[in-house]
């Protein structure tokens, strides 16, 4: 469960502001909550899984209008609305909501974008489930919220599709300059909260493309990549400049940056570094790290090889290994690309899994097999090197360990092998090295973090400020949206008082 945050006073006043229009009165008053509470969930339509698992074209297929409507009738338009507290980045939920039920689409996406510049993004792969709609009021009322991410998505693609993006006021220019390291989501909101500020923004990337893990690491079918360009596109004309293909640490350092007018720096890099089971075998061919493996076949298009130069491994038996939304994106990545049998292998039970259920739902329907409480302890290869099989042993859930969760133990005895030609190992990311071993001045934790101060984002070096997997570890999508945004406000701040101290 979300840990319950305070709404923020400013936006305390604007959801003042908004409950106190007309238009909501007539609309609280056109439905009793009663009634709104008879309303059943709207069900996102989505592909047949038999014709889904064949393609990486996108399972669920939106909302349309009237059951859009439907739904945003459902929320009871609280006087104390939790949902918000429940978001990252503090949407005015409520108000988006019943734009969304008074009919009013664009307005209402403009609404989310008071907060949120990647809309379409979030309302795919954020997990709401366990953030705004466990805190949601009708939940609590009913045992069923609203469906406040596929009202999220509805909007944003209403606003895509008719290519009325609306560019709200950017502040008088600064003349400051601010340099974003690594245009995944936290990045890429740091960069549209502080180019609307009035600052001129650079982001970093090292790849060739942005989008970080939205590109490299969320397949098509959760997250089409013309959606993440459109949102990209937004902060294009926000004023961001993107340069890719730059690795810093490497291309120029951040000392090299400070020499070119920077003065201020975001760290978004993401945790890009795989980890291993450290098992026998697991130097042999046909064994992935989910990263490698996703990264390939997401941002390489290696499922299109050879009209994508990029190889990647195809097998008939694939495996699996991990709990979380990595592991099922690469299974079911791995389904697609014609295995016979792909396999979850799952130290834990179905109820310790970390993916979203959603994500576990259309995996069962797709044909995904589950093998809980199991763990591979070594790999065994054929003649030429390649794996042919996995041996495993049995586990049984003590005791939670510090994540809550029970913690599996072997059960002695238990060993059998399993036939597999593909295995990925999907069982998270430690935080990229490469920044904090070109500054040694920047503070890290036990796994390589880097440390902040949480109520700025701030690091150890001053005027360096960092966000996402690369302060989390592994985390959502959302979360490191957070931290961009609380990161903006405080590197803002920084910029205006370094200004005043210029002056004095």
């Amino acid at each position: 469960m979300p840990e319950k945050k305070e709404i923020p006073m400013e936006l305390k006043e604007r959801l003042k502001c908004e409950y106190d229009k007309e238009w909501r009165s007539n609309l609280r008053k056109s439905i009793s909550a009663k009634e709104r509470m008879k309303i059943p969930r709207q069900k996102m339509p989505q592909r047949d899984p038999e014709e889904r698992n064949k393609d990486f074209n996108e399972v669920n297929l939106g909302l349309q209008e009237k059951k859009a409507k439907l739904e945003a009738a459902r929320c009871l338009d609280c006087a104390n609305p939790t949902c918000v507290s429940g978001c990252p980045v503090s949407i005015d939920i409520p108000t988006f909501i019943k734009l969304v039920e008074k009919g009013d689409f664009i307005q209402s996406a403009r609404k989310i974008k008071e907060a949120n510049s990647l809309p379409g993004i979030c309302g795919r792969v954020c997990p709401q489930e366990s953030q705004c709609e466990l805190l949601c009021n009708l939940k609590k009322a009913t045992g069923i919220p609203v469906a406040i991410g596929n009202l999220e998505r509805f909007v944003s693609d209403y606003e895509m599709t008719c290519e009325n993006v609306y560019i709200p006021s950017i502040a008088s220019p600064t003349g400051h300059k601010v340099a974003v390291i690594g245009a995944g989501p936290a990045g890429l909101t740091v960069a549209g909260e502080l180019a609307k500020k009035g600052h001129y923004v650079t982001i970093f990337e090292a790849l060739h493309l942005p989008g970080g893990v939205l590109i490299y690491g969320i397949p098509e079918f959760r997250l089409p990549k013309k959606v993440l360009m459109t949102e990209v596109e937004y902060l294009k004309k926000l004023g961001v400049e993107l340069r890719m293909n730059f690795i810093v640490g490497v291309t120029a350092t951040i000392d090299d940056l400070k020499k070119e007018g920077y003065k201020a720096f975001f760290i978004g890099s993401g945790a890009g570094l795989p980890n291993f089971m450290r098992i026998h075998g697991e130097n042999l061919i046909g064994i992935y790290s989910a990263n490698e493996y996703l990264t390939r076949v997401n941002l390489m298009k290696g499922y299109a090889f050879p009209e994508y130069d990029t190889p990647v491994l195809h097998g008939k038996r694939v495996a699996v290994i991990g709990g979380g939304n990595v592991a099922l994106d690469s299974v079911r990545t791995a389904k697609r690309l014609g295995a016979e049998q792909a396999i979850i292998v799952y130290r834990r039970s179905r109820v310790e899994m970390p993916a979203r259920v959603e994500e576990v739902n259309h995996a069962e329907e797709e044909g995904i097999e589950f093998h809980f409480l199991t763990v591979p302890i070594r790999y065994i290869g054929n003649e030429n090197g390649h794996v042919k099989a996995m041996e495993c042993i049995r586990m049984e859930l003590g005791e939670p360990d510090a994540s809550g969760r029970r913690r599996p133990i072997p059960v002695k005895g238990s060993e059998f092998m399993m036939e597999v030609d593909l295995a990925v190992v999907a069982i998270g990311q430690s935080p990229n090295p490469l920044i904090p071993k070109s500054n040694p001045n920047l503070k890290t934790g036990k796994w390589g973090n880097i440390e902040v101060d949480w109520e700025t984002m701030e690091t150890s070096m001053k005027g360096v400020y960092a966000g996402g997997d690369i302060v989390r570890g592994g985390a959502t999508v959302i979360l490191a949206m957070g931290d961009g945004r609380v990161a903006a406000s405080a590197m803002d701040k920084y910029l205006r008082q370094s200004k005043k101290r210029k002056k004095a």
